[in-house]
């Protein structure tokens, strides 16, 4: 039997179409405690039909009731539109981001995050979906017991022209605020002139704070240096030496994160990819502990906006 076959297929997104005219923001609101069962239930829901625009995205994200949050601690390149509505990663259109759970390399995070489609691509661009209850069991029960008790460790390093700078990771040109946040977050931070080194140590699995379901929850794969493949990784531990890397990911005792598990992670991802074509006006909610998200590249001009709510803390719920 396959490792996967006990978590049931989910077919994502799960669509939601108006059957008579309204606005997304009403329909929330009358429909709020049905979308958010629709959302435990499925995971992932595309609300098409509502010919919604930046102003009802916004509304829309707050009828359901939980407020919209800023995007600190950066890992990612964006655009604020608006009040805490953000571009989505800005990458080159022909590059790929692999399929990852928003903040998963926090320990503080966004339970719902949401997308809408204001301008969608030529050609491509999707926005690939899965399912971390099916990764999870794909990663495999052994595997989630090593890791969940090693924890993962993300280690950045900033300096002029590589990668993002601190001050946009942090959102401050004030060192003493850099220093504050990382000091509440238990972020190890380091200083050398321009430089800035920061050390998190941060959860590999966590448990939906509804279901009880221990889940796949961080981003190694994406850290690593591996991810860019195996010649620019050589090239990057050339230039810069594994210590220095602009991120990295190893365990949070320090040690290092197997090639073999690495490979495991990223097949249970690659294997339960599920995607959809975006139409102008769609607004996809995520459960962003249950379904993983990613984009694949494209040509023309693509416009896909985020939002951020429902908070969750590791450190709050479990100390």
């Amino acid at each position: 039997m396959h490792a996967a076959a006990d978590a049931q297929q989910r077919v994502l997104p799960f669509v939601i179409e108006p059957a008579s005219v309204a606005t997304l923001p009403d329909f929330a609101v009358a429909n709020r405690a049905l979308l958010e069962a629709q959302l435990l239930q499925h995971g992932a829901l595309l609300l098409r039909g509502f010919d919604a625009d930046q102003d009802s995205f916004a509304e829309f994200v707050d009828a359901l009731g939980a407020d919209r949050l800023d995007y600190v601690y950066r890992s990612t390149p964006r655009t604020s539109v608006g009040d805490r509505v953000f571009t989505a990663t800005i990458y080159p259109a022909d590059l790929e981001i692999p399929l990852h759970c928003e903040n998963a390399y926090q320990r503080d995070w966004p339970t719902r995050l949401a997308f809408h489609c204001a301008i969608a691509a030529a050609s491509g661009g999707a926005t690939p979906l899965a399912d971390m209850l099916r990764v999870t069991e794909r990663i495999g029960a052994d595997r989630m017991a090593r890791f969940a008790a090693r924890g993962v460790r993300y280690v950045r390093n900033y300096a002029p022209n590589v990668d993002l700078p601190w001050q946009t990771v942090f959102q401050t040109d004030d060192r003493a605020e850099v220093d504050a946040y990382c000091t509440a977050h238990a972020i190890d931070a380091r200083w050398d002139g321009d430089r800035l080194q920061t050390s998190q140590a941060c959860q590999a699995t966590a448990r939906h704070p509804v279901s009880g379901r221990e889940i796949w929850f961080n981003q190694a794969h994406l850290f690593h240096v591996s991810s860019l493949g195996d010649e620019q990784a050589r090239a990057m531990l050339d230039l810069f030496g594994e210590s220095s890397l602009p991120r990295h990911a190893v365990h949070a005792d320090g040690g290092a994160i197997d090639a073999d598990d690495l490979a495991a992670i990223r097949a249970a991802f690659a294997a339960e990819i599920q995607r959809f074509t975006w139409q102008r006006g769609d607004v996809l909610l995520l459960d962003n502990m249950q379904v993983a998200h990613g984009r694949d590249s494209f040509t023309g001009k693509r416009l896909i906006l985020a939002a951020m709510s429902a908070p969750y803390s590791e450190v709050a719920a479990h100390g």
